[in-house]
Protein backbone atom coordinates (compact mmCIF):
# COMPACT_ATOMS: atom_id res chain seq x y z
CA UNK A 1 0.00 0.00 0.00
CA UNK A 2 1.54 3.43 -1.22
CA UNK A 3 0.03 6.88 0.13
CA UNK A 4 0.36 9.53 -2.63
CA UNK A 5 0.05 13.07 -1.97
CA UNK A 6 1.99 13.45 1.12
CA UNK A 7 3.77 16.59 2.13
CA UNK A 8 6.02 14.38 4.40
CA UNK A 9 6.79 10.99 5.98
CA UNK A 10 8.57 10.08 8.96
CA UNK A 11 8.57 7.30 11.29
CA UNK A 12 8.79 7.23 15.05
CA UNK A 13 9.86 4.31 17.49
CA UNK A 14 8.43 4.20 20.28
CA UNK A 15 9.84 1.39 22.76
CA UNK A 16 8.22 0.58 26.23
CA UNK A 17 9.17 -1.34 28.91
CA UNK A 18 7.55 -4.13 27.53
CA UNK A 19 7.09 -3.68 23.64
CA UNK A 20 7.73 -1.47 20.90
CA UNK A 21 6.31 0.36 17.55
CA UNK A 22 7.09 2.01 14.54
CA UNK A 23 4.49 4.19 13.40
CA UNK A 24 4.58 5.97 10.37
CA UNK A 25 3.76 10.04 10.43
CA UNK A 26 1.88 11.73 7.77
CA UNK A 27 2.12 15.60 7.82
CA UNK A 28 -0.26 17.49 5.13
CA UNK A 29 0.55 20.80 6.55
CA UNK A 30 -2.70 21.13 8.90
CA UNK A 31 -2.83 17.63 10.82
CA UNK A 32 -0.31 14.64 11.64
CA UNK A 33 -1.97 11.53 10.86
CA UNK A 34 -0.23 7.91 12.48
CA UNK A 35 -0.15 4.74 11.42
CA UNK A 36 1.24 1.59 13.16
CA UNK A 37 3.42 -0.45 10.36
CA UNK A 38 5.22 -2.83 13.21
CA UNK A 39 4.65 -4.32 16.47
CA UNK A 40 7.06 -6.71 18.53
CA UNK A 41 7.02 -7.95 22.35
CA UNK A 42 10.34 -6.51 24.67
CA UNK A 43 10.97 -9.28 26.41
CA UNK A 44 13.99 -9.08 29.36
CA UNK A 45 15.97 -11.99 29.31
CA UNK A 46 17.36 -13.39 32.84
CA UNK A 47 21.11 -15.34 32.59
CA UNK A 48 23.24 -16.15 35.72
CA UNK A 49 20.80 -14.12 38.01
CA UNK A 50 21.17 -10.94 35.52
CA UNK A 51 18.43 -8.97 33.99
CA UNK A 52 19.31 -7.80 30.05
CA UNK A 53 17.72 -6.44 27.07
CA UNK A 54 17.75 -8.06 24.21
CA UNK A 55 19.05 -5.13 22.73
CA UNK A 56 20.44 -6.77 19.48
CA UNK A 57 16.70 -8.82 18.89
CA UNK A 58 15.68 -5.30 19.20
CA UNK A 59 17.67 -3.72 16.57
CA UNK A 60 16.99 -6.52 14.32
CA UNK A 61 12.83 -5.20 15.14
CA UNK A 62 13.95 -1.58 13.62
CA UNK A 63 15.34 -3.36 10.73
CA UNK A 64 12.11 -5.19 10.31
CA UNK A 65 10.54 -1.95 10.28
CA UNK A 66 12.52 -0.25 8.02
CA UNK A 67 11.62 -3.15 5.79
CA UNK A 68 8.43 -2.96 6.05
CA UNK A 69 7.72 0.94 5.58
CA UNK A 70 9.37 0.39 2.20
CA UNK A 71 5.86 0.09 1.13
CA UNK A 72 4.65 3.77 2.29
CA UNK A 73 7.42 5.43 -0.35
CA UNK A 74 9.49 7.91 0.48
CA UNK A 75 10.73 8.59 4.60
CA UNK A 76 12.24 11.46 5.17
CA UNK A 77 13.13 10.73 8.31
CA UNK A 78 12.99 8.73 12.34
CA UNK A 79 13.36 9.40 15.33
CA UNK A 80 13.99 7.35 18.26
CA UNK A 81 12.45 7.35 21.94
CA UNK A 82 12.79 4.93 24.88
CA UNK A 83 12.42 4.29 28.37
CA UNK A 84 15.47 6.14 30.52
CA UNK A 85 18.26 5.47 32.85
CA UNK A 86 19.65 2.36 30.82
CA UNK A 87 22.65 2.46 28.53
CA UNK A 88 25.13 0.35 27.02
CA UNK A 89 29.07 0.39 26.64
CA UNK A 90 31.03 -0.22 24.21
CA UNK A 91 34.72 -0.76 23.88
CA UNK A 92 37.29 1.39 21.64
CA UNK A 93 36.21 -0.80 18.81
CA UNK A 94 32.44 0.56 19.05
CA UNK A 95 31.11 -3.22 20.10
CA UNK A 96 28.80 -3.69 22.65
CA UNK A 97 30.27 -5.08 25.80
CA UNK A 98 27.42 -6.82 27.01
CA UNK A 99 23.46 -6.24 26.57
CA UNK A 100 22.33 -3.42 28.62
CA UNK A 101 21.02 -4.33 32.16
CA UNK A 102 17.24 -4.14 33.20
CA UNK A 103 16.88 -1.07 35.12
CA UNK A 104 14.73 -3.63 37.33
CA UNK A 105 17.99 -5.66 37.68
CA UNK A 106 18.93 -6.14 41.54
CA UNK A 107 22.45 -4.76 41.41
CA UNK A 108 21.85 -1.81 42.37
CA UNK A 109 20.64 -2.32 45.30
CA UNK A 110 22.22 -0.15 48.20
CA UNK A 111 23.78 2.02 45.87
CA UNK A 112 22.18 5.32 46.43
CA UNK A 113 23.40 5.15 50.42
CA UNK A 114 26.50 4.21 48.70
CA UNK A 115 26.88 7.46 46.92
CA UNK A 116 26.42 9.89 49.70
CA UNK A 117 29.57 8.38 51.24
CA UNK A 118 31.36 10.07 48.05
CA UNK A 119 29.50 12.76 47.39
CA UNK A 120 26.80 14.60 50.16
CA UNK A 121 22.90 13.84 49.46
CA UNK A 122 22.58 17.62 49.76
CA UNK A 123 25.03 18.37 47.02
CA UNK A 124 24.28 15.78 44.78
CA UNK A 125 21.16 17.03 44.38
CA UNK A 126 21.70 20.57 43.99
CA UNK A 127 23.71 19.39 41.05
CA UNK A 128 21.36 17.30 39.36
CA UNK A 129 18.19 18.22 40.83
CA UNK A 130 16.95 14.23 40.27
CA UNK A 131 14.54 12.19 42.16
CA UNK A 132 16.92 9.61 44.16
CA UNK A 133 16.03 6.26 42.61
CA UNK A 134 18.48 3.49 42.88
CA UNK A 135 17.48 2.70 39.02
CA UNK A 136 19.21 5.71 38.22
CA UNK A 137 22.11 5.58 35.56
CA UNK A 138 24.69 6.78 37.90
CA UNK A 139 24.31 3.67 40.33
CA UNK A 140 24.32 1.71 38.04
CA UNK A 141 27.59 2.58 36.67
CA UNK A 142 28.44 2.77 40.59
CA UNK A 143 27.27 -0.60 41.17
CA UNK A 144 29.73 -1.67 37.83
CA UNK A 145 32.81 0.17 39.54
CA UNK A 146 32.21 -1.89 43.20
CA UNK A 147 31.61 -4.98 41.72
CA UNK A 148 32.68 -5.37 38.11
CA UNK A 149 35.42 -2.68 37.28
CA UNK A 150 37.08 -4.36 34.65
CA UNK A 151 34.20 -3.91 32.52
CA UNK A 152 34.17 0.04 33.20
CA UNK A 153 37.95 -0.54 32.49
CA UNK A 154 37.15 -1.92 29.18
CA UNK A 155 34.35 0.61 27.92
CA UNK A 156 35.74 3.47 26.03
CA UNK A 157 31.81 4.98 25.55
CA UNK A 158 28.82 4.64 27.14
CA UNK A 159 25.15 4.95 25.12
CA UNK A 160 21.82 5.20 26.97
CA UNK A 161 19.24 3.40 25.04
CA UNK A 162 17.90 5.82 22.24
CA UNK A 163 21.58 6.94 21.59
CA UNK A 164 22.61 3.43 21.15
CA UNK A 165 20.02 2.83 18.24
CA UNK A 166 20.68 5.75 16.60
CA UNK A 167 24.77 4.91 17.05
CA UNK A 168 23.76 1.41 15.63
CA UNK A 169 21.90 3.25 12.41
CA UNK A 170 24.35 5.89 12.08
CA UNK A 171 27.51 5.21 13.49
CA UNK A 172 27.65 8.75 15.67
CA UNK A 173 28.02 8.11 18.81
CA UNK A 174 25.85 11.25 20.94
CA UNK A 175 23.75 11.90 23.74
CA UNK A 176 20.24 13.84 23.75
CA UNK A 177 19.49 16.37 25.94
CA UNK A 178 16.68 14.56 27.96
CA UNK A 179 17.87 11.03 28.42
CA UNK A 180 21.01 12.63 29.93
CA UNK A 181 19.28 13.97 32.30
CA UNK A 182 17.61 10.91 33.66
CA UNK A 183 20.70 9.75 34.47
CA UNK A 184 21.87 11.73 37.61
CA UNK A 185 24.68 12.72 36.20
CA UNK A 186 23.87 15.63 34.80
CA UNK A 187 24.41 19.34 35.90
CA UNK A 188 20.82 20.49 35.41
CA UNK A 189 21.74 24.10 35.56
CA UNK A 190 24.40 24.26 33.06
CA UNK A 191 23.09 21.20 31.31
CA UNK A 192 26.06 19.24 31.01
CA UNK A 193 27.56 16.12 32.26
CA UNK A 194 28.52 17.11 36.24
CA UNK A 195 32.50 16.65 36.58
CA UNK A 196 31.69 16.92 40.04
CA UNK A 197 29.28 14.14 40.21
CA UNK A 198 31.18 12.17 37.84
CA UNK A 199 34.78 12.26 39.95
CA UNK A 200 32.57 11.77 43.01
CA UNK A 201 31.55 8.43 42.14
CA UNK A 202 35.10 7.87 40.37
CA UNK A 203 33.75 7.19 36.91
CA UNK A 204 35.51 7.69 33.58
CA UNK A 205 35.34 10.96 32.17
CA UNK A 206 36.37 9.26 28.69
CA UNK A 207 32.19 7.55 28.27
CA UNK A 208 31.01 10.60 28.66
CA UNK A 209 29.75 11.74 24.78
CA UNK A 210 28.70 14.77 23.50
CA UNK A 211 25.18 16.34 24.56
CA UNK A 212 23.28 17.47 21.68
CA UNK A 213 19.58 19.53 21.75
CA UNK A 214 16.45 17.06 21.21
CA UNK A 215 15.68 17.87 17.03
CA UNK A 216 19.21 17.39 16.14
CA UNK A 217 19.45 15.69 13.04
CA UNK A 218 22.72 13.53 14.09
CA UNK A 219 23.05 11.75 10.76
CA UNK A 220 22.07 9.39 8.20
CA UNK A 221 20.97 5.63 8.22
CA UNK A 222 24.57 4.27 7.31
CA UNK A 223 25.53 2.64 3.82
CA UNK A 224 25.80 -0.65 4.84
CA UNK A 225 22.40 -0.48 6.51
CA UNK A 226 20.90 1.16 3.44
CA UNK A 227 22.33 -1.82 1.38
CA UNK A 228 21.31 -4.54 3.15
CA UNK A 229 17.76 -3.40 3.70
CA UNK A 230 17.42 -1.67 0.02
CA UNK A 231 16.47 1.84 1.35
CA UNK A 232 17.30 5.27 1.34
CA UNK A 233 19.61 6.84 3.64
CA UNK A 234 17.18 9.17 5.57
CA UNK A 235 17.90 11.34 8.29
CA UNK A 236 17.97 10.17 12.02
CA UNK A 237 17.01 12.77 14.45
CA UNK A 238 17.96 12.44 18.22
CA UNK A 239 14.26 13.61 19.44
CA UNK A 240 13.42 13.82 23.05
CA UNK A 241 14.95 10.23 23.99
CA UNK A 242 13.34 9.71 26.96
CA UNK A 243 9.88 9.38 26.00
CA UNK A 244 8.36 11.40 28.97
CA UNK A 245 9.54 14.48 27.26
CA UNK A 246 8.75 13.45 23.65
CA UNK A 247 4.87 12.60 25.47
CA UNK A 248 5.09 15.96 26.73
CA UNK A 249 5.35 17.71 23.30
CA UNK A 250 1.68 16.49 22.88
CA UNK A 251 0.35 17.69 25.59
CA UNK A 252 -2.58 20.17 24.46
CA UNK A 253 -1.89 22.73 26.52
CA UNK A 254 -2.05 25.90 25.45
CA UNK A 255 -1.53 28.08 28.67
CA UNK A 256 2.17 28.70 30.05
CA UNK A 257 1.71 26.87 33.29
CA UNK A 258 -0.08 23.68 33.40
CA UNK A 259 0.66 19.95 34.65
CA UNK A 260 0.61 16.85 33.14
CA UNK A 261 0.50 13.43 33.57
CA UNK A 262 2.03 10.90 31.21
CA UNK A 263 0.21 7.86 32.10
CA UNK A 264 2.01 4.23 31.19
CA UNK A 265 3.71 1.69 32.71
CA UNK A 266 5.56 4.55 35.13
CA UNK A 267 3.91 7.85 35.82
CA UNK A 268 5.18 10.97 35.82
CA UNK A 269 3.47 13.96 37.02
CA UNK A 270 4.41 17.13 37.00
CA UNK A 271 4.64 21.00 35.27
CA UNK A 272 6.78 22.51 32.57
CA UNK A 273 9.30 25.70 33.42
CA UNK A 274 11.63 27.57 32.10
CA UNK A 275 14.36 26.74 34.34
CA UNK A 276 15.02 23.78 37.11
CA UNK A 277 13.34 23.94 40.17
CA UNK A 278 16.18 23.16 42.83
CA UNK A 279 15.85 24.16 46.59
CA UNK A 280 15.58 22.41 50.28
CA UNK A 281 11.72 22.11 49.56
CA UNK A 282 12.24 20.43 46.36
CA UNK A 283 15.19 17.91 47.33
CA UNK A 284 12.56 17.18 50.40
CA UNK A 285 9.98 16.18 48.24
CA UNK A 286 12.15 13.87 46.02
CA UNK A 287 11.44 16.13 42.54
CA UNK A 288 13.43 14.93 39.67
CA UNK A 289 14.16 17.77 37.02
CA UNK A 290 14.46 16.88 33.19
CA UNK A 291 15.61 18.45 30.42
CA UNK A 292 12.98 18.67 27.54
CA UNK A 293 12.17 20.37 23.70
CA UNK A 294 13.12 24.12 23.88
CA UNK A 295 15.54 24.21 26.29
CA UNK A 296 12.69 23.69 28.49
CA UNK A 297 12.69 21.58 31.99
CA UNK A 298 10.23 19.35 33.65
CA UNK A 299 10.05 19.61 36.93
CA UNK A 300 8.22 15.98 37.89
CA UNK A 301 7.46 12.93 40.21
CA UNK A 302 8.08 9.81 38.98
CA UNK A 303 5.02 7.82 40.46
CA UNK A 304 5.27 3.67 39.67
CA UNK A 305 1.91 3.34 37.35
CA UNK A 306 0.48 0.86 35.44
CA UNK A 307 3.00 -1.60 35.95
CA UNK A 308 0.72 -2.57 39.29
CA UNK A 309 -2.14 -3.86 36.94
CA UNK A 310 0.38 -4.83 33.73
CA UNK A 311 2.58 -6.98 36.87
CA UNK A 312 -0.76 -8.12 38.44
CA UNK A 313 -2.00 -9.27 35.00
CA UNK A 314 0.63 -11.54 34.44
CA UNK A 315 0.34 -12.96 37.55
CA UNK A 316 -3.35 -14.09 37.09
CA UNK A 317 -2.74 -15.62 33.82
CA UNK A 318 0.14 -17.63 35.51
CA UNK A 319 -2.41 -19.08 37.15
CA UNK A 320 -4.56 -19.86 34.81
CA UNK A 321 -6.41 -16.90 34.49
CA UNK A 322 -7.09 -14.69 31.87
CA UNK A 323 -8.48 -11.11 31.91
CA UNK A 324 -8.30 -8.25 28.90
CA UNK A 325 -7.72 -4.76 30.97
CA UNK A 326 -11.08 -3.91 29.81
CA UNK A 327 -12.44 -7.02 31.34
CA UNK A 328 -10.26 -6.25 34.39
CA UNK A 329 -11.54 -2.63 35.07
CA UNK A 330 -15.29 -3.97 34.60
CA UNK A 331 -14.45 -6.29 37.73
CA UNK A 332 -13.10 -3.37 39.74
CA UNK A 333 -16.19 -1.01 39.01
CA UNK A 334 -18.36 -3.62 40.47
CA UNK A 335 -16.45 -3.89 44.05
CA UNK A 336 -16.46 -1.71 47.07
CA UNK A 337 -15.00 1.56 47.01
CA UNK A 338 -12.47 2.61 49.04
CA UNK A 339 -11.66 -0.61 50.96
CA UNK A 340 -7.59 -0.32 51.30
CA UNK A 341 -4.90 1.65 49.85
CA UNK A 342 -1.10 1.39 49.16
CA UNK A 343 1.74 3.05 48.31
CA UNK A 344 2.56 2.65 44.36
CA UNK A 345 5.96 3.51 45.36
CA UNK A 346 6.52 1.03 48.49
CA UNK A 347 9.80 -0.50 47.43
CA UNK A 348 7.95 -4.07 47.40
CA UNK A 349 6.21 -3.15 44.65
CA UNK A 350 9.53 -2.78 41.83
CA UNK A 351 10.66 -5.67 41.34
CA UNK A 352 8.50 -8.26 39.01
CA UNK A 353 7.05 -10.70 40.28
CA UNK A 354 2.99 -11.63 42.67
CA UNK A 355 2.00 -8.36 42.54
CA UNK A 356 -1.35 -9.57 43.79
CA UNK A 357 -0.10 -11.31 46.77
CA UNK A 358 2.72 -8.21 47.95
CA UNK A 359 -0.72 -5.81 47.97
CA UNK A 360 -2.11 -8.34 50.61
CA UNK A 361 0.56 -8.28 52.72
CA UNK A 362 0.80 -4.56 52.44
CA UNK A 363 -2.68 -3.79 53.45
CA UNK A 364 -2.38 -6.78 56.00
CA UNK A 365 1.09 -4.87 57.57
CA UNK A 366 -0.96 -1.52 57.62
CA UNK A 367 -4.33 -2.67 59.10
CA UNK A 368 -6.61 -2.14 56.56
CA UNK A 369 -8.94 -4.61 55.02
CA UNK A 370 -7.77 -7.63 52.63
CA UNK A 371 -8.76 -7.53 48.76
CA UNK A 372 -9.77 -10.98 48.37
CA UNK A 373 -10.54 -11.14 43.98
CA UNK A 374 -9.47 -9.59 41.18
CA UNK A 375 -11.60 -6.69 40.79
CA UNK A 376 -10.40 -5.34 44.36
CA UNK A 377 -7.23 -5.44 43.71
CA UNK A 378 -7.84 -3.46 40.65
CA UNK A 379 -9.38 -1.18 42.33
CA UNK A 380 -6.48 -0.33 44.90
CA UNK A 381 -4.43 -0.13 42.87
CA UNK A 382 -6.77 2.81 40.73
CA UNK A 383 -7.89 4.08 44.15
CA UNK A 384 -3.92 4.75 45.38
CA UNK A 385 -2.89 5.59 42.11
CA UNK A 386 -5.49 8.35 41.90
CA UNK A 387 -4.54 9.65 45.50
CA UNK A 388 -0.84 9.43 44.78
CA UNK A 389 -0.82 11.37 42.07
CA UNK A 390 -3.03 14.05 44.01
CA UNK A 391 -0.51 13.39 46.96
CA UNK A 392 2.37 14.73 44.40
CA UNK A 393 0.16 17.29 42.58
CA UNK A 394 0.40 19.03 46.21
CA UNK A 395 4.14 18.30 46.56
CA UNK A 396 4.74 20.09 42.91
CA UNK A 397 2.03 23.15 43.69
CA UNK A 398 3.86 23.78 46.78
CA UNK A 399 7.03 23.89 45.18
CA UNK A 400 5.85 26.14 41.96
CA UNK A 401 3.52 28.46 44.22
CA UNK A 402 1.00 28.05 41.54
CA UNK A 403 -2.38 26.79 41.24
CA UNK A 404 -3.68 24.70 37.98
CA UNK A 405 -7.15 24.46 36.66
CA UNK A 406 -6.40 21.43 34.55
CA UNK A 407 -4.54 18.22 34.67
CA UNK A 408 -3.62 16.90 31.13
CA UNK A 409 -3.09 13.51 31.17
CA UNK A 410 -1.23 11.36 28.37
CA UNK A 411 -0.81 7.96 27.34
CA UNK A 412 -1.79 5.06 27.17
CA UNK A 413 -3.32 5.09 30.77
CA UNK A 414 -5.72 7.35 29.65
CA UNK A 415 -7.64 4.66 28.11
CA UNK A 416 -8.99 3.78 31.37
CA UNK A 417 -12.06 6.02 31.92
CA UNK A 418 -11.99 4.47 35.06
CA UNK A 419 -8.38 5.92 36.30
CA UNK A 420 -9.41 9.03 34.56
CA UNK A 421 -11.98 9.44 36.30
CA UNK A 422 -10.83 8.71 39.79
CA UNK A 423 -8.08 11.11 39.26
CA UNK A 424 -9.96 14.20 38.42
CA UNK A 425 -12.22 13.19 41.62
CA UNK A 426 -9.10 12.82 43.94
CA UNK A 427 -7.18 15.74 42.65
CA UNK A 428 -10.55 17.86 42.29
CA UNK A 429 -9.11 19.37 38.80
CA UNK A 430 -10.65 19.07 35.19
CA UNK A 431 -8.74 15.95 33.25
CA UNK A 432 -8.17 16.18 30.03
CA UNK A 433 -7.27 13.39 28.55
CA UNK A 434 -5.57 12.85 25.24
CA UNK A 435 -3.69 11.74 23.12
CA UNK A 436 -3.57 8.28 23.95
CA UNK A 437 -0.52 8.34 21.13
CA UNK A 438 1.23 11.32 22.73
CA UNK A 439 4.86 10.14 23.29
CA UNK A 440 4.75 8.78 19.03
CA UNK A 441 3.15 12.38 18.17
CA UNK A 442 5.64 14.15 19.66
CA UNK A 443 8.42 12.22 18.52
CA UNK A 444 6.75 12.71 14.96
CA UNK A 445 6.43 16.56 15.90
CA UNK A 446 10.17 17.02 17.52
CA UNK A 447 11.10 15.11 13.74
CA UNK A 448 8.94 17.82 11.61
CA UNK A 449 10.31 20.95 13.76
CA UNK A 450 14.06 19.28 12.80
CA UNK A 451 13.08 19.75 9.13
CA UNK A 452 11.70 23.47 9.70
CA UNK A 453 7.84 22.06 8.82
CA UNK A 454 6.31 23.11 11.94
CA UNK A 455 7.59 26.37 13.18
CA UNK A 456 7.80 25.86 17.16
CA UNK A 457 6.75 24.05 20.18
CA UNK A 458 3.47 25.90 20.50
CA UNK A 459 2.77 25.81 16.75
CA UNK A 460 3.13 22.04 17.27
CA UNK A 461 1.04 21.42 20.36
CA UNK A 462 -1.90 23.49 18.50
CA UNK A 463 -1.62 20.69 15.13
CA UNK A 464 -1.48 18.04 17.69
CA UNK A 465 -4.79 18.93 19.55
CA UNK A 466 -6.69 19.84 16.08
CA UNK A 467 -5.69 16.47 15.16
CA UNK A 468 -6.48 14.07 18.07
CA UNK A 469 -9.97 13.03 19.75
CA UNK A 470 -9.65 14.49 23.75
CA UNK A 471 -11.80 13.45 26.59
CA UNK A 472 -12.71 15.68 29.56
CA UNK A 473 -13.31 14.88 32.87
CA UNK A 474 -14.55 16.63 35.81
CA UNK A 475 -14.48 15.98 39.14
CA UNK A 476 -17.06 14.34 41.05
CA UNK A 477 -18.12 13.44 44.51
CA UNK A 478 -14.64 15.58 45.88
CA UNK A 479 -15.51 15.34 49.81
CA UNK A 480 -15.93 11.80 49.81
CA UNK A 481 -12.37 11.81 47.68
CA UNK A 482 -10.56 14.46 50.55
CA UNK A 483 -11.53 12.30 53.12
CA UNK A 484 -10.48 9.22 51.82
CA UNK A 485 -7.11 11.18 50.75
CA UNK A 486 -6.65 11.99 54.92
CA UNK A 487 -6.47 8.58 55.48
CA UNK A 488 -4.58 7.51 52.81
CA UNK A 489 -1.85 9.77 53.90
CA UNK A 490 -2.05 8.60 57.28
CA UNK A 491 -1.23 5.26 55.93
CA UNK A 492 1.77 6.15 53.34
CA UNK A 493 3.18 8.39 55.93
CA UNK A 494 2.73 5.95 58.87
CA UNK A 495 4.38 3.17 56.93
CA UNK A 496 7.33 5.66 55.36
CA UNK A 497 7.92 6.76 59.46
CA UNK A 498 8.30 2.43 60.42
CA UNK A 499 10.85 2.46 57.23
CA UNK A 500 12.87 5.41 58.65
Amino acid sequence: MKIENLKTQVLAFDFGASSGRCMLGVYDGTKISIKEIHRFSNDPVIVNGTMYWDVLRLFFEIKQSLIKAKSFGKIQSIGIDTWGVDFALLDEYGNILENPVHYRDGRTAGMVEESFKKISKEEFYDITGNQFMEINTAFQLLSLKEKRSHLLERADVMLLMPDLFNYLLTGKKVTENSIASTTQLFDAKNRNWSNKVIDSLELPKKIFTEIVPSGTIIGKISEDISEELGIDMCDVVAVAGHDTQSALVSAPAMEDDFVFLSCGTWSLLGTEIDEPIINEKSEHYNITNEGGYENKASFLKNIIGLWLIQESKRQWEREGKEYSFSELEELAKKTKPFKCFIDPDDPVFVPAGNIPNRIKEYCMKTNQEVPQNEGEIVRCINESLALKYRYALEEIKDCTNKNYKTLYMLGGGIQSKLLCQMTANACDINVSAGPIEATVLGNIAIQLMARNEIKDLKEARQIIKNSQDIINYYPTNTKVWNEKYDTFKEIIETKEAVKC
